[in-house]
């Protein structure tokens, strides 16, 4: 998460579809560039460097990724904003097949005019719902995603229809047999909603790690959560101490400590699916 910015017209932006703006402007605290919607940033990308990851949840992701058994990958991303995981994968291993789902057409129109992919990458942009565009991927992807990250965000918040059990279901019919879903849930004091989210993707994929901050994790602030599921054993064997070392100290939970964290929490269903909750304008402010 990070905070409000100036308007500035000499920076390039793009009206939404829902009326909202994005805007692309240099970051402030690091090199490279962030993408700026409606006063939340979303992304931050540094063209000379693919693989400098500058925000925290997305460091924890790219610290699974690494884990995962050397080579390209085949991966599938749900709302990749300024496709800082896309381009970190293609330079970290090239030749990787990616797929992209963004809601957005004028969104991924700024990325690609003023964050250009690298030449050759085979990152494919698809435009529409994120849960409407993984019924109409190619159907050689069931079975066959070595990685599926949803991060989806309307504004601040994750929409409910991409919080369910059914769902889940429908992202995890993509992956391989060892293939590992990553989901950014953003939550407050208290974790309600987190809880539930990891209740639900624990029951459809049973193998779960939280990773976070430790005082995001103890339910002490608002922040972000990445969980991460598969069928088979998470690849988390180094992934303790890489995480405790930064550069954003973390943990990850595991086992009898997830079992602890989602205890008493419902799943979700698209029935009662509700969407994340809205933080507080000033978390943005830093």
């Amino acid at each position: 998460m990070g905070r409000t910015r100036a308007r500035d017209t000499e920076h390039p932006e793009a009206r939404l579809d829902h009326g909202g703006i994005a805007r692309i402007v240099p970051s402030e605290f690091t090199s490279g560039f962030e993408l700026i919607v409606d006063g939340t940033p979303q992304s931050h990308v540094d063209l000379d460097d693919p693989t400098h990851l500058h925000f925290e949840y997305i460091v924890r992701m790219g610290a699974v990724i690494d884990q995962l058994p050397p080579g390209p990958l085949t991966a599938v991303h749900l709302g990749a904003g300024a496709l800082t995981i896309p381009r970190y994968i293609e330079a970290m291993r090239p030749g990787s097949r990616q797929q992209v789902i963004e809601l957005e057409a004028p969104l991924a129109q700024l990325v690609r005019e003023h964050l250009p992919l690298p030449k050759g990458a085979a990152i494919r942009i698809r435009i529409g719902d994120a849960r409407e565009g993984v019924g109409r991927l190619p159907g050689a992807l069931q079975s066959s995603c070595d990685l599926v990250v949803s991060d989806v965000y309307s504004g601040a918040q994750t929409p409910a229809h991409l919080t369910s059990v059914e769902f889940y279901r429908e992202l995890s019919g993509l992956l391989a047999p060892g293939g590992v879903l990553l989901v950014n849930v953003a939550d407050g004091p208290g974790l309600a909603f987190a809880r539930r989210q990891a209740a639900t993707i624990a029951e459809v994929l049973p193998e779960v790690g939280v990773l976070a901050d430790t005082q995001v994790l103890k339910g002490r602030r608002f922040g972000n959560l990445v969980i991460a599921a598969s069928a088979a054993p998470l690849p988390t064997e180094w992934l303790p101490r890489m995480l405790a070392a930064g550069p954003h100290p973390a943990k990850i939970a595991q086992g009898a400590e997830v079992h602890s964290f989602i205890q008493g929490a419902r799943v979700v269903t698209d029935a009662d699916a509700v969407a994340s909750p809205r933080p507080d304008a000033s978390l943005f402010l830093r």
